[in-house]
């Protein structure tokens, strides 16, 4: 069973009637086809066993809700968070309160990394939920009841999850682990910062010289912040293989820009001439002080990295943890390119890990 809300005076009431909950279970639906941020569409809340399901575009946002969600007194259940943090950074400003994620849970308790909600619920509480509307479109109105009650079962278990896995974290002692990557996730979500070094992903131009690359960012960092800007996916407005070209061959004027910009469907005539002061302007010395391309590793760092990964998946064997949850592969490529211990492997992680690294360089 569960409410449709889409007038405030019912959000009020909701609220209202649960202002003292403590556990909140929660899910979102969103859509992301042609814009930058999610469009969020649908809010779930399992607040004390009652359902309730509320519709962001009539109420202009989630209404007298978001303090709830926002007072760290309230743990908010979730499962895999980062997308539905994103969804609700609009309606909730000042993120959630606190959070447990029952997906990061799972990975630690035992159950396997990146296991989905259907398949969790099956395991701990051997029910089925249907699969017909995963992707189904919820910006539409009015929604099936199909689409609804698959929205409703999203949050019907989730209390009945966080009991059985907070007892396995404590058994395990490790909620403090969980509760660590939990406050990670929340800080993410409230920062909204794209990353600052985005040209690291860009391996094909590790050998460019400095200046390229440093120009390379440039463009990267300027796509981001303009894709946010104007609310549309950084594939429109720019795409990897543009940028490549661009950057290597940078045109000379708008219409050489606009002869090569073929396909790109949110570079329109501001963004071309933008585009094109940022590939012509000359670097600033504060810009060539920037992480470099990781090259291609030579064989010695290709031993040093496989026998960091070995260590890892032995570590991890050993506490019955997935490998990839302790330690990615990319953080190991950091630590042996930097030779500066990330910040991704701070907290719980470090000191399990930093002893048998470092031993390894």
């Amino acid at each position: 069973m569960h409410h449709w809300i889409a007038q405030p005076e019912a959000a009020a009431a909701l609220v209202a009637r649960h202002g003292t909950t403590r556990l909140i279970g929660l899910d979102t639906e969103f859509m992301r086809v042609d814009s930058f941020y999610p469009r969020l569409a649908l809010v779930q809340v399992n607040l004390d066993g009652e359902v309730a399901l509320l519709d962001p575009l009539a109420l202009r946002g989630i209404a007298g809700l978001g303090p709830l969600l926002a007072d760290p007194a309230n743990l908010c259940i979730m499962h895999s968070a980062s997308e539905d943090l994103e969804a609700l950074a609009e309606a909730v400003p000042a993120g959630l309160g606190r959070l447990f994620d029952t997906q990061i849970a799972a990975a630690m308790t035992g159950f396997g990394a990146g296991l989905s909600y259907q398949k969790l619920v099956a395991a701990v509480a051997g029910v089925d939920l249907p699969k017909a509307e995963t992707r189904s479109d919820w910006l539409r109105r009015p929604l099936s009841a199909e689409q609804l009650d698959y929205a409703a079962q999203d949050v019907v278990h989730l209390a009945a999850l966080h009991a059985e896995l907070d007892a396995r974290l404590a058994q395990r002692e490790r909620r403090g682990w969980h509760e660590e990557d939990c406050r990670r996730l929340l800080q993410k979500a409230r920062s909204r910062d794209g990353d600052s070094q985005p040209q690291r992903g860009y391996k094909t131009a590790a050998d460019w010289p400095r200046e390229r690359q440093a120009l390379l960012r440039r463009v990267l960092l300027w796509r981001e912040a303009t894709a946010r800007r104007i609310d549309k996916p950084r594939p429109w407005l720019l795409d990897d293989a543009h940028i490549l070209d661009f950057v290597t061959r940078p045109p000379h004027d708008t219409d050489e820009l606009l002869a090569r910009a073929k396909g790109l469907r949110a570079l329109r005539g501001p963004q071309r001439e933008e585009l094109l002061a940022v590939l012509q302007q000359p670097l600033e010395d504060e810009e060539l002080e920037f992480a470099a391309i990781f090259p291609l590793p030579t064989p010695a760092q290709k031993r040093t990295i496989a026998a960091m990964k070995d260590a890892v998946v032995a570590i991890a064997t050993d506490l019955d943890l997935p490998d990839g949850l302790l330690c990615a592969r990319r953080h190991i490529e950091t630590f042996v390119f930097d030779q500066q211990w990330p910040e991704a492997l701070e907290g719980w992680r470090k000191s399990l890990l930093f002893d048998a690294l470092s031993a390894k360089l």
